[in-house]
């Protein structure tokens, strides 16, 4: 479980793909201060789990198949740099909201709106996940918690705080690039709920 708040901006220093997964070694000397091998450390989002931690303050992870095929892991390499969040503790300040760190899908970024010292991005919303969605609303970006500010059938907009755009991957992704979404679980189980009371009354 995760709250949203990115605690490092880390930098793939290897990538190693197999038949059906890929190896990354990322250095990020924060989130490995304490981490060992099994811990959960999310990645852009993505929650992985740490097989070794090396020296120089990188740690390896394994992306099996299904997750490289699901997410932007898939294109990134050598000098990306990700935004990193350990678990949360069960006794630390819940600063964003409920992340689980299981992406629910990828949008892109459409535009980004400057104003004078924040900005206002619009990503593409698939349409899968646009129930999910309301204004003013949770949703996670590549890892980051943020607040939906605007709100259309295939998109929807967050505004960036000087604080985001410097300390995560948000501050430089380029229009057209991929990002990972995580709705709000919360939604997903009411719906799952309301279906599940749906089907009893229907009987």
């Amino acid at each position: 479980m995760f709250t949203g708040i990115v605690e490092e901006l880390g930098e793939v220093v290897a990538r190693e793909d197999f038949r059906d997964f890929a190896r990354l070694v990322i250095r990020g000397p924060l989130v490995t201060s304490d981490a060992g091998h099994g811990d959960s450390i999310a990645v852009n989002g993505v929650c992985l789990t740490v097989v070794e931690v090396l020296p120089d303050g990188a740690f390896s992870v394994d992306v099996i198949g299904e997750t490289l095929h699901r997410t932007s892991l898939r294109i990134i390499g050598v000098g990306s740099r990700v935004n990193l969040e350990r678990a949360a503790a069960v006794n630390s300040r819940l600063g964003g909201h409920i992340v689980q760190g299981h992406v629910d899908g990828t949008g892109h970024v459409v535009a980004r709106t400057p104003a004078e010292r924040w900005e206002v991005v619009r990503i593409a919303l698939p349409t899968a996940l646009a129930r999910y969605v309301v204004e003013k609303g949770s949703i996670t970006v590549d890892g980051v918690s943020l607040t939906v500010s605007g709100l259309g059938h295939d998109w929807f907009e967050v505004s960036l705080i000087p604080t985001t755009l410097e300390t995560t991957t948000l501050g430089t992704v380029e229009v057209g690039a991929p990002v990972n979404l995580e709705v709000d679980v919360i939604a997903k189980y009411v719906e799952r709920l309301l279906d599940a009371r749906d089907g009893l009354i229907g009987e």
